[in-house]
């Protein structure tokens, strides 16, 4: 399978062609340069790989959550490079992606991931290590540091920005669970683990382009950004 994959969710920016020999990547931390900065890198990583947009299998993305303005800008991208190649899109949690991450560079088979959502919540998903792929235990959510579930079996690695902004209230409501290993609190998203999260799904989850989406998990919000700048879901 060859793949190229996307994700401006975050501070950061990402770009990665995967096939079956190697994966391609470019990552770069720019806040608010995202639409500069993505198409650039898509075509530098498909020059790495040798490789037309009209010789790929499909084009993945980080669907959300995350900054709604960022992620927005990817599902653009790729729906209109998946339009223009005529290629089936695959969108891929922003959390599930940085689960895979985490799992990929530390080794560590139970994940909860949360990202800060601002007004004192989270976005936030429960992940553990299923035959080499970080799976979703439960739903996504969005909910206060207080309110996160409990586990129930421990011990579990922090991933993301919560883990910074909401430390406190964290490592008291899930002290029982927690590994001793510190939160990875500085984790973003990464194009190459979202290449590497579609490849495992396979091509019979792959959508035509005008049917993929972004995924806010804060609906009412997301919904009143829509409504003042005039766009629709």
């Amino acid at each position: 399978m060859k793949l190229l994959a996307l994700d401006t969710s975050s501070d950061a920016c990402s770009a990665a062609v995967l096939t079956d020999e190697a994966c391609f990547s470019a990552f770069e931390i720019t806040p608010r340069a995202h639409t500069r900065l993505i198409l650039p890198m898509i075509e530098s990583v498909l020059k790495q790989a040798t490789l037309q947009l009209s010789e790929l299998d499909a084009i993945a993305f980080g669907c959300g959550p995350g900054a709604f303005t960022g992620v927005r800008i990817a599902t653009g991208i790729a729906q209109g490079l998946a339009l223009a190649a005529h290629k089936p899109l695959m969108p891929v949690s922003t959390l599930a992606a940085l689960a895979q991450k985490a799992y990929q560079e530390t080794k560590v088979t139970q994940v909860l991931v949360g990202l800060d959502a601002r007004m004192g919540e989270m976005y936030w998903g429960q992940y553990s290590l299923q035959a080499g792929r970080m799976q979703l235990e439960n739903a996504e959510q969005v909910l206060a540091p207080t309110s996160v579930p409990l586990p129930n079996r421990g011990q579990w690695l922090g991933v993301g920005s919560a883990w910074s902004v909401y430390a406190d209230d964290l490592a008291e409501h899930l002290a029982a669970y927690l590994s001793t290993t510190p939160a990875l609190a500085d984790y973003l998203p990464e194009a190459k683990y979202i290449a590497e999260l579609a490849r495992f799904a396979g091509l019979a989850t792959a959508l035509a382009p005008e049917l993929a989406q972004p995924v806010y998990l804060r609906n009412k919000v997301a919904q009143t950004t829509l409504e003042r700048t005039g766009l629709s879901v």
